[in-house]
């Protein structure tokens, strides 16, 4: 576990140093604000669709490492996706954080998004790690605002 660890922590520091997709897309087809009062991060995602699979996504916002991190991991994994694919690794993403699936003994699809299972250590941070994936659901529905209340 120790070396999930610390490549948790390299990849934390990566993603907030210089986030993946960190712009807005001013033609978005989707778009959602998320908000997490708790500890003040907040988020825009911005999707562009071709059909079914996500053609472009990218966020804008401000808060913790964790939060950025993820916001820029997240943008990387479902830019690609069908709509489904997004939907289950955004299903398999949350219970792992909560707790509700084991990464090394569940079928899962998560690969890289194994190493925030790190979060599940710390309760306050779970928020912050699966506040961009309940906003880029949201928008893949068509809901334009969420919270993590």
């Amino acid at each position: 576990m120790s070396e999930l660890s610390d490549l948790y922590q390299e990849v934390i520091l990566d993603h907030n140093k210089n986030p993946r997709n960190f712009r807005e897309i001013e033609e978005a087809e989707k778009r959602a604000i998320g908000n997490n009062p708790l500890c003040g991060d907040k988020i825009q995602v911005f999707v562009n669709m071709d059909g079914d699979v996500v053609e472009d996504v990218a966020f804008q916002g401000s808060g913790c490492a964790i939060f950025k991190a993820s916001a820029s991991i997240m943008t990387q994994t479902v830019k690609g996706k069908t709509k489904e694919e997004a939907e289950k690794i955004f299903h398999e993403f949350h219970e792992m954080v909560t707790g509700k699936l084991d990464i090394e003994t569940d079928d899962n699809s998560l690969g890289k998004l194994r190493i925030f299972a790190g979060v599940l250590e710390f309760p306050a941070r779970v928020k912050c790690a699966s506040l961009s994936w309940h906003t880029v659901n949201a928008a893949l529905h068509d809901e334009e605002e969420v919270s993590t209340e």
